[in-house]
């Protein structure tokens, strides 16, 4: 097993520090590979981090993003698909996004097709800026085929070793696709034919800033697992709602149509949705209209204090 090394990691937007143990061959990977993908080669890179609940992969997976992208605050880790989507459209070149617990609450198979969904979707984007992308997920099998053999870099699976947390193994690209064409079968990775020798260990670190960020970030994590399993969202709904934002943001880029006027289109149509709804969904896709044009805002408070528009309403 590799040595560790004490990297140390500036944010050139703050000047904090932050420094914990890296794998020797990881680190020396991520420099190799990493930056030269993003900055040479003008691709995005895309990798899976999975393991069991509490082995401790999404502390590796930020380590990891803190490195390539010491940018990487807590703004950029999200835990949902519209807050992927939001982080995609508003990251800069070359910046990391670490899709946190990406599938949970999605038992379903046809729940887990329509995240797989949202991910393809949003590869185009991902590609263009060059983005660094680190998925978290229970397990890499839940990826559809595209998603997991073509577009993963590679795969790092987190494991426990005599009741201890902090192992991982790395899955290069040809090794990667094999373990999913046959361990998917019965979800396993201890296969004769798919072995890996890039292993190694890493500490519990938290590396995106003090204990008051661990414990936001903390409590940002868990409100996002409660409202996933209290209210989970079924197939249908995961499908509908992605169409629904889509249409909507074509709505507004194509026609240039304001918020208000959207707004209003809708109710000729009997579908009801304020303005805020409207622009929240639009932000997701990198709308920045409101920095530019007040006309929206105006009319949309307009329209609130409007009392002819009550009237019409009562009636």
């Amino acid at each position: 097993m590799a040595p560790t090394q004490l990297v140390t990691i500036k944010n050139p937007k703050t000047g904090k520090t932050v420094e914990y143990a890296m794998d020797t061959r990881l680190k020396d990977n991520l420099d190799r590979v990493a930056k030269d993908v993003l900055e040479k080669k003008d691709k995005d890179l895309f990798i899976a981090v999975d393991g069991a609940e509490g082995s401790g992969k999404s502390t590796l997976a930020l380590q990891i993003g803190k490195y390539v992208d010491p940018t990487l605050d807590l703004k950029r880790v999200v835990f949902d698909a519209d807050s992927f989507r939001e982080a995609i459209f508003k990251a800069k070149k070359n910046q990391c996004i670490v899709f946190d617990e990406a599938f949970n609450g999605l038992s379903s198979r046809a729940s887990l097709s329509a995240m797989n969904r949202v991910l393809v979707g949003l590869m185009m984007q991902m590609r263009q800026k060059n983005l660094f992308i680190i998925i978290v997920l229970p397990t890499f099998f839940m990826l559809e085929r595209y998603a997991a053999i073509f577009r993963t870099k590679s795969l790092i699976h987190v494991y426990e070793s005599g009741g201890r947390r902090g192992y991982f193994r790395v899955y290069n690209e040809r090794l990667k696709k094999a373990l999913y064409l046959i361990g998917k079968k019965d979800y396993s990775y201890n296969h004769k034919s798919v072995r890996t020798r890039f292993y190694g260990r890493f500490y519990g670190k938290f590396a995106l800033g003090d204990e008051k960020e661990e414990l936001t970030y903390r409590k940002i994590k868990m409100k996002a697992l409660e409202s996933t399993s209290q209210d989970p969202m079924t197939a249908g709904q995961i499908k509908y709602k992605e169409q629904r934002d889509i249409v909507l943001w074509r709505l507004r880029k194509e026609m240039k149509m304001t918020y208000q006027h959207m707004q209003e289109y809708l109710e000729e149509y009997g579908l009801s949705m304020n303005y805020s709804q409207i622009r929240n969904i639009c932000v997701k896709f990198g709308d920045k209209a409101d920095e530019k044009n007040k006309k929206d805002i105006k009319l949309a408070e307009n329209s609130e204090n409007d009392p002819k528009k009550d009237k019409k309403d009562k009636k």
